[in-house]
């Protein structure tokens, strides 16, 4: 069984200079890969497959073009890998599963360095310290997060990534497998919202960590900066004397923010769901949300951005598959706010501004706590 850690790292300035050469020439080949198909289809001609591509980029065209050859300067595996993903996209595209593939913009797009293991003595981890092909010992931020190589753990391969400034390290270990643990406690319905992000059909609420004081703060000052950020992009059209440098510096300012804010959501739905899963439940229902429908609605876009839905689902079933605990997703179109869950009865003139469920049978009860009552007790859903 395979399973990925991520952490923070703490390289040398050799080591930075080193991720930041090889991230940018992954960008380039990626960019290059799908500017050269691109050009391909509009003569007519065949699609170069990523390998195809790959062995003419090292025969050919790098041959042809010695002021290319700072290619061949970085891990040749994080090349290849950057080609294999601009593959992966164009298979999609033809599919019918994805949008034609976006070229990767400099500061915007998270192009990653991989790493995979060729010899034992690569990809070793220790206490503090991790080994990366090319970069050599790399310090950790913190101690604990990724699984040791003297306690038998191997490491398959990896990312290293840039976000705000800060470097990171993703991991994929191989662990062995874990026995299912029989869960005999009641199933648990969760039902997502913007006015809460969580109902429990067991009572529970988690209300919607965006309303606090903490964050309302954090999103005055990131537009706060954004505005400062705006003026000097401004002033530079204008022609008026403004340093790059300094255009840099405010850029950074508002990654670190807009970093701290996804950190501290983040943090919260890890700490929800851990505190779901402790409960032991033998199942756990959820409702199929249409997220990117729900996105369109431009009065609550950035309230549903904001809650993370799909984070959400995903590290859940992660979760609930270490834990041996079934996951039930329920389809989109099943009336679980509608639905009385005493007499069974669906309300068709229910309004989104009816936060209380009143029944013609005298059942009254709060819209969401009903809605998660009736996922928890649902006879037609999927196993995710």
């Amino acid at each position: 069984m395979l399973k990925s850690f991520k952490t923070e790292i703490n390289p040398t300035q050799e080591q930075k200079s080193r991720i930041n050469r090889t991230i940018g020439t992954c960008r380039y080949v990626y960019n290059f890969y799908l500017a050269y198909n691109k050009e391909l289809h509009d003569n007519g001609k065949k699609f170069m497959t990523g390998k195809s591509f790959s062995v003419w980029l090292n025969n050919e065209y790098i041959l042809n073009n010695p002021d290319k050859a700072w290619i061949k300067d970085v891990y040749s595996k994080a090349v290849k890998k950057s080609i294999e993903d601009g593959c992966t996209a164009f298979t999609r595209f033809f599919k019918h599963q994805s949008a034609f593939p976006n070229f990767k913009k400099k500061g915007k797009s998270d192009v990653k360095m991989y790493f995979v293991k060729n010899n034992p003595k690569d990809c070793a981890c220790e206490r503090h310290r991790i080994k990366i092909p090319t970069l050599g010992w790399v310090r950790l931020k913190e101690k604990g997060y990724i699984p040791t190589t003297k306690d038998g753990w191997k490491i398959k391969s990896g990312t290293v990534s840039i976000k705000a400034d800060r470097y990171y390290v993703s991991v994929l270990v191989e662990i062995p497998d874990t026995q299912a643990v029989n869960n005999s406690n009641d199933g648990i319905g969760i039902d997502l919202g913007i006015k809460e992000l969580a109902i429990l059909s067991n009572g529970k609420t988690y209300k919607n960590i965006n309303k606090s004081a903490r964050l309302k703060k954090l999103e005055k000052q990131l537009r706060r900066e954004q505005r400062c950020l705006s003026r000097k992009y401004e002033n530079l059209k204008k022609g008026e004397v403004t340093q790059r440098a300094n255009i840099q510096k405010q850029k950074l300012k508002v990654q670190k923010l807009h970093h701290k804010i996804d950190n501290i959501r983040t943090d919260y739905i890890n700490k929800i769901i851990a505190e779901i899963v402790k409960t032991k439940p033998s199942y756990i229902t959820i409702e199929d949300l249409n997220v990117s429908g729900m996105m369109k609605n431009r009065h609550l876009s950035k309230a549903v951005a904001s809650q993370k839905f799909y984070e959400f689902r995903t590290k859940l079933k992660a979760k609930c598959d270490d834990n041996g605990i079934e996951l039930r997703v329920v389809d989109r179109f099943y009336p679980s706010s509608k639905l009385c869950h005493c007499c069974g009865q669906i309300k068709k003139d229910l309004k989104l501004s009816d936060r209380v469920y009143r029944c013609s049978c005298g059942y009254v009860e709060d819209r969401d706590f009903n809605a998660a009552l009736n996922l928890r007790d649902a006879v037609t859903y999927e196993i995710a």
